[in-house]
């Protein structure tokens, strides 16, 4: 266990960063799974951009890869113009 304040307030801010980050990655994965199960075209279209930009930001947090940011956004796009 640690023995200095700032390492106990470490440990509690840790565990708070972890869960809002866990939350932010679920949340961008059901959004991603929204837009590939989405059927109309125009919905796609429309949902796109959102999903794009919380991927961005799980990025520009480093949440997840800037790679699997990019690899995420080209294949959602290139499934979203093949429509």
């Amino acid at each position: 266990m640690a023995n200095h304040k700032s390492a106990l307030k470490r440990i509690r801010r840790n565990e708070a960063v972890r869960l809002r980050n866990r939350y932010q990655h679920k949340t961008v994965r059901n959004a991603i799974k929204k837009l590939r199960t989405e059927e109309d075209k125009k919905a796609a279209e429309a949902l796109l951009p959102t999903v794009v930009g919380m991927i961005d930001k799980l990025a520009k947090k480093n949440i997840i890869h800037t790679n699997k940011a990019a690899n995420l956004k080209s294949k959602l796009m290139s499934k979203v113009a093949a429509m």
